[in-house]
């Protein structure tokens, strides 16, 4: 997908380095880094940059809204997707008895804010089986009182991908629920088909190779009037200067209510360039030339002697692959010194494949798992 030669152009630090990190964090091309300085040069303008600033929050959304099959309206940009979920949870307006379905491979940042003491809400959570997680079960869990499921696409803890479309008819079947989908560990990395998704959410700084300081937010036309944040501030309220301001105060709407102060443009000029240069090469592109090194990496990897992590069935594997061995962290070690990062987390090591990997990565990863294996056998 890219050549040597526009590799080394667009990620001069990668020439002497294996990066099977990216779901932790992704490596961003040189034009990211450019939007980063242009912000800057603009911010020296003083109030004539806010302009400019807000021309690249613009197109943010736009190219965020064509990437999830939504309007320019129906999205907004928050700080972080922990900031996004926990003005969702205030959007709920939850009560006593009502119910929360999170899954144990969700990330803490969707699963945490319906835990807390403030939060009334009982907490359900729909438990994976064999690294897979099974809708006839969560099924089990869905109540009228259910209120929302939240669920990541792509699990960040071993990969394990879901069906939206299964888990959303399961869902409006046998309760009232919306469905809240974290797309972090699958933007700018894997086609998306979230029609029937009610809330989505991401994080910038990962597949997308983007910059921190973005959260992304998604929400269906249809559910937008349930999806409004109860919050101060002003940058989501329709009359924050009008005469009417210290009467009441009326609330933006939907997706618009989660941006609740100025935005952070410099975040927005790097992901804005992000989503240009994934958006060039192509997302089912970056797709079809990583299956194949998923495929050959992990079926090599379940040849060794490891425990393998996630679903077994391919269509819900992703980009992610996670195993364990009681010597993981000598493991991981050995390859570090190897200039091969991967990632070492309660446990397991977690290695992710995106783009700007390559045939020749993959071969030298094994090469030296084999090796370290050997070396520290369990």
């Amino acid at each position: 997908m890219l050549s040597k030669e526009s590799k080394m152009r667009d990620f001069p630090n990668l020439a002497n380095r294996i990066y099977l990190n990216t779901a932790a964090e992704g490596i961003p091309p040189q034009s990211v880094l450019t939007a980063l300085n242009q912000y800057g040069q603009d911010k020296l303008l003083g109030m004539d940059g806010r302009l400019l600033h807000e021309e690249q929050w613009r197109q943010v959304r736009a190219k965020f809204a064509q990437m999830i099959g939504l309007t320019v309206t129906d999205t907004g940009i928050a700080s972080c997707s922990s900031e996004a979920y926990n003005l969702a949870n205030l959007a709920l307006r939850l009560k006593v008895n009502d119910e929360v379905i999170i899954n144990d491979l969700d990330f803490p940042a969707g699963a945490t804010p319906w835990m807390t003491d403030s939060s009334p809400a009982n907490v359900k959570v729909w438990r994976s089986k064999d690294g897979e997680l099974h809708t006839e079960d969560l099924i089990k869990l869905l109540s009228p009182k259910t209120r929302l499921v939240n669920t990541s696409l792509v699990s960040f803890h071993d990969g394990t991908r879901v069906d939206v479309n299964e888990i959303s008819d399961a869902v409006r079947r046998h309760s009232g629920a919306m469905l809240a989908v974290d797309i972090t560990q699958a933007l700018g990395r894997i086609p998306l088909d979230l029609k029937k998704a009610d809330l989505i959410i991401s994080s910038t700084h990962k597949w997308l190779l983007g910059s921190h300081g973005g959260g992304l937010v998604g929400v269906s036309p249809e559910r937008a009037e349930e999806w409004n944040v109860p919050a101060g501030g002003w940058f989501n309220i329709k009359n924050a200067f009008d005469s009417s301001r210290f009467e009441s105060i009326k609330l933006k709407k939907g997706a618009e209510s989660f941006m609740v102060g100025m935005p952070n443009y410099p975040a927005v000029y790097p992901v804005n360039a992000a989503f240009d240069y994934i958006m060039k090469i192509g997302v089912q592109e970056i797709d079809d030339h990583c299956k194949s090194l998923v495929s050959m990496c992990r079926s090599a990897i379940a040849e060794l002697p490891v425990e393998l992590l996630g679903a077994k069935n391919p269509k819900l594997q992703s980009g992610i692959i996670a195993f364990r061995h009681p010597n993981i962290e000598k493991i991981h070690a050995a390859l570090y010194v190897e200039n091969i990062h991967t990632m070492l987390h309660a446990g397991r090591m977690r290695i992710s494949i995106h783009g700007y990997n390559d045939e020749a990565d993959i071969n030298r990863f094994l090469e030296v798992l084999a090796s370290a294996l050997a070396s520290f056998p369990a």
